[in-house]
Formats: structure tokens, sequence, C-alpha cells
């Protein structure tokens, strides 16, 4: 009696996490709307909240700008910036929660695979060697990198593929042998930039920038996502199987290679959309993962779609940081996320660690 009063008590601490996963997915959405409206009120210019919902409001229905009036700066500057802010953190959420399980590692994120090196490369290429021309083979900067990212995930994949099987060692390897490798390549042409003002706009975008966030460039990686969430969810079963192990995986039924190379290819395709419009942005997809399995638990149904609300919420936050920490400069997003994100990291792992010792 006792034993099974125990189990029934392991097994209802176990659904305790799931179970909350409604009330915080409705929590972080009102704080999603709170941090959006936020970075859009405040900046070099404080837009008042009636005059940025007025704005908004003309903006939705098609109307001009009023001449005169703060509309330029809300509608066609700080919306799609916050919301495109909110699309990529979203997005390196899910990207994170997925390689994690891809490679059943949880210091995976999502420039494990190396294919935001090839991103990178390709912007920087078409900074230092197009400039002026249109891009590198008239490609533009963010056509340029997911071109490298394509074929960055193009020698991945080869290189995993060889001699047969689809192990998560061979794919991080080649993963982080390419990406050491493309890097190389990267650091080489910011030493060729031309003055210090393109040396300073390199750096400043393989550090993370959100700046150049316009209507036009919100619509592929909104779609990205979204896909990607949808993918993702229909593979949740896998993913929760694929985590206790590839026999244990195959016993239920899971076809474990094929799940990776699916896995594999939406993470690579969304990483390199992701990394096309706003450069690489480092801790989002590492922290956000182990803070949603804390609080939601590790079911990949519930803990998809909170990882994707709480990076939304994360880097909406951290991009009006980056905006307004100092009074005449915009700093790097991706600093940001480094001095908030490893302090943060360490103090959950080792604040996990004295409750299992």
């Amino acid at each position: 009696m006792a034993a099974l009063t125990t189990a029934a008590a392991e097994e209802a601490q176990e659904r305790e996490p799931g179970a909350r996963a409604p009330w915080v997915a409705a929590a972080l959405g009102c704080a999603l709307l709170i941090a959006l409206t936020a970075s859009v009120c405040l900046g070099s210019t404080d837009v008042p909240l009636g005059d940025v919902w007025s704005s908004v409001a003309r903006g939705i229905s098609g109307g001009e700008p009023v001449p005169g009036t703060q509309d330029l700066i809300v509608w066609r500057l700080r919306v799609p910036r916050a919301l495109l802010a909110a699309v990529v953190g979203a997005g390196l959420g899910l990207v994170g929660t997925a390689v994690q399980a891809l490679v059943r590692n949880p210091l995976a994120d999502p420039y494990l695979l190396g294919i935001s090196s090839g991103a990178s490369l390709g912007a920087v290429a078409a900074i230092v060697l197009g400039a002026g021309a249109g891009g590198l083979l008239g490609l533009g900067l963010s056509a340029a990198a997911f071109a490298g990212a394509l074929a960055s995930f193009a020698l991945v994949w080869a290189m995993a593929r060889r001699g047969g099987g689809f192990s998560p060692l061979r794919l991080v390897l080649a993963g982080v042998g390419i990406g050491q490798f493309l890097s190389g390549f990267t650091h080489y042409l910011v030493l060729q930039a031309g003055d210090d003002q393109q040396t300073h706009g390199v750096l400043f975008w393989l550090m993370g920038s959100l700046g150049g966030a316009q209507w036009s460039t919100l619509g592929v990686p909104a779609a990205a996502v979204a896909l990607g969430l949808a993918a993702l969810l229909a593979r949740a079963r896998g993913l929760d199987a694929v985590l206790m192990g590839d026999e244990t995986a195959a016993g239920l039924g899971v076809d474990v290679t094929r799940l990776r190379r699916e896995l594999f290819v939406v993470t690579s395709v969304l990483t390199g959309v992701l990394v096309s419009v706003s450069g690489a942005i480092g801790f989002v997809g590492l922290m956000v993962p182990h803070v949603c399995r804390m609080v939601v638990g590790g079911a990949h149904r519930v803990l998809l779609p909170v990882a994707a609300l709480f990076g939304a919420v994360l880097l909406v936050v951290v991009d009006l940081v980056a905006r307004t920490a100092l009074p005449d400069q915009e700093l790097p997003v991706g600093v940001v996320t480094a001095l908030v994100g490893a302090p943060t990291l360490l103090y959950l792992l080792d604040r996990r660690l004295l409750e299992r010792g």
C-alpha cells in the first residue's frame, strides 16, 4: 500500500510541471505584449502609450503616417524591430530545444552545428567583397547569409553521412569542425575590410543586431518559425523518446535515424533564416530550454511552445536594453545576451546541482 502511495505521489509530481504549462504560456503571452509595447514606447525618443496605439491602429488599417507626428518612428522603425526580435527569439528557443534533443546534450545550442558560421561567412563576404555593388554576386546581406548557411548545411550533412548512419557524435564533430573552418575564413575577410567603418559594421553584425529590421524582412523568418514549430510539434513524441536513448526510442517504434535527419534539416534551415536577419545571437538557444524545462518539465509538446514564448520575451527585452542602456550608442544584442545569459545559466546549473546534491 505504501509503495502504491509513493508511486502515485511520484506520478503526480511528474505531471505537475506539465499541468502548469497553460498558466505559464498565458503569463508569457501577457509578458510578451507588455515587452513589445515597452520596446515601441521607449528609445532615444520616448513615445507616449496613447500615441503608440494610435500609430499602430493607423498602420494596421493601412492609413498613411500623419506628417509631423511620431508615426514614422513607431510604425516604420520600432514596431518591425520589436516584432523581429520576438520572431528571432522564438525561433532560437525552438531550435535550442530541438538541437539539445537531437544530439542528447544539454550544452548544445543552435550554433553547434556550424550553420551560423556559414551564414556569418556569407554576410561578411557580402559586406567586405560586395560593398557598393549590391552585395556579393548580386545578393543582399540577408540573402548572402542564407546562402552561406545552406552551403554550410550541405557540408555538415555530407560529413555526417559519410560511412552511413547519422550518429549525434559524428554530427557534432562535423558541425564543430566545419564551423571552425568557416570562422577562419570569416576572420580573414574581417581583416580585409577596407576601412574602420566597414570593420565596425562587420563586427557589429557578427555580434548580433536587429537594426536592419523592416516590414519586408519579417515575412520569411515569421513563416519559418511558424512552420518550424509545427514540424517540431509533429515530432514531439519522437523527441521525448530520443532523450531516453536510441534503443529505447527504437523499441517505442521511432525511426531514430530518420528522425535525426528531419530534425537536422528543420533546425539547420531555421537557424540559417534567423542568422541571416539578426546575425549570431548567442545564449538564447542555450539558456531558454534549461529555464523552461525547470518550469514545465521535459515533455516537448508543452516545452516547445513555452520555449518559443520565453525566447520571444527574452529577446524583445534584451533588444530594448541594447538600444537604451547607453545614451548615444546602441549595443550589439549578442553582447547583452552574453552578459545576462552567462551568469543566469551558471546560477541555474549551480542551483540544480545543489538540489541534486
